[in-house]
């Protein structure tokens, strides 16, 4: 896949070529079914896992520059992400997260 992207601030553009991998062949799919395909499946990766952790657990807002520290917290955010809606199956993800926020410990308890 190309593509182009214009930078305002800079006014330069830059040009990418990606590789993507599949197991179905190439003839399986027109290039705009791939490009759809493609697309797609990123958008379904920054809905699904992206915004929740930066919107919910405000993971691009963290101020530490221990790689440790933000390998733990990642750890500890995915098991959180993974297993809420199994210990709180019916709840909205905006009432866990306001349980979560008012009571600390029970996200620990979800983990253990």
């Amino acid at each position: 896949m190309r593509s182009e992207v214009y930078i305002k601030k800079t006014a330069t553009t830059t040009k990418e070529t990606r590789f993507y991998l599949s197991s179905l062949e190439p003839k399986e799919r027109t290039p705009a079914q791939w490009h759809q395909l493609i697309r797609g499946h990123w958008a379904g990766v920054e809905i699904r896992n992206h915004w929740r952790r930066d919107h919910l657990w405000r993971e691009d807002g963290s101020r530490t520059n221990n790689v440790n520290a933000l390998a733990n917290l990642a750890l500890l955010r995915n098991a959180l992400l993974t297993l809420t809606p199994v210990h709180y199956p019916d709840v909205p993800l905006k009432e866990i997260m306001e349980l979560l926020h008012s009571d600390p410990a029970a996200g620990l308890r979800v983990i253990r």
